[in-house]
């Protein structure tokens, strides 16, 4: 299965790292897989840090890696807010708006706007942000989720992500919200694009199940689960087919692939 892998998608939070923290022998394994001469990209739905800001925090860190590496799920969105031509309510963490710098945006319900875009934003997850994007929906705008993820990992433990806002949104408006992170094909498909590599060429790895493994495998990856960040026992009983390989870290992920 792993012969003819000429791309590796890399989930970052929770598989790379864990907030500033790398993961064990992350460092070293990514710098292994450079060396190999095999292809490799960045892919996140983490939305409360642009692509700039997730770039410095990585460098800090100490891994190797180029900003126009990183894939996120904000950009995407970006793209489809453009595509689509929406003037959005934004709600996401003020580290993520630099990627909409130059997207025009309301900032009230009142103001002449057709969408909402949510992400993940801790500090604008109240009653006043909610009840304005939930009026604004209900006079038609265009609901973006930039994911559902159920919850993430911190080094304090596990913390709600942004699909239970968006459930929640969904379910006050009886609206249904366009997904663009993981685990939506076409955000995969765009990950694949600069290397004009199938999906059956490609490995997926990452520490949710459902949005990393189980989007990949769907479209033909090859899908590796590691046990690190918000991984918890018998996550890979959760879909099926089950994960192709299930490993302790992604320094073992790497391992595997360079036999």
């Amino acid at each position: 299965m792993l012969s003819k892998v000429k791309t590796v998608l890399i989930d970052l939070s929770g598989t790379l790292h864990v907030e500033s923290t790398e993961t064990p022998g992350a460092i070293d394994a990514l710098n292994r897989l450079r060396s190999s001469g095999l292809k490799l990209r960045f892919v996140t739905n983490t939305t409360k840090e642009s692509q700039n800001y997730l770039y410095n925090r990585l460098k800090s860190i100490g891994f190797d890696i180029r900003k126009e590496e990183i894939f996120t799920s904000l950009l995407a969105a970006k793209e489809l807010v453009k595509k689509l031509k929406l003037k959005p309510y934004l709600m996401l963490a003020d580290e993520a708006k630099e990627d909409f710098e130059d997207i025009p945006c309301v900032q009230t319900e009142h103001e002449d706007g057709n969408g909402v875009v949510i992400g993940l934003a801790p500090n604008r997850f109240n009653y006043e942000s909610m009840n304005t994007a939930f009026h604004m929906l209900l006079n038609r705008s265009q609901l973006i989720a930039i994911n559902k993820s159920r919850y993430y990992k911190t080094n304090s433990g596990l913390c709600l992500a942004a699909g239970p806002f968006v459930a929640a949104l969904e379910f006050a408006t009886d609206t249904k919200a366009m997904v663009v992170g993981k685990p939506n094909d076409q955000f995969f498909m765009q990950a694949l694009e600069p290397f004009d590599c199938r999906p059956d060429e490609a490995v997926m790895i990452g520490d949710d199940v459902r949005d990393d493994i189980d989007g990949a495998q769907r479209l033909g990856m090859t899908g590796i689960l590691v046990q690190t960040g918000k991984y918890r026992a018998s996550d890979e009983t959760m879909i099926n087919p089950p994960p192709n390989y299930l490993l302790p870290t992604f320094s073992d992920a790497i391992d595997l692939l360079l036999k």
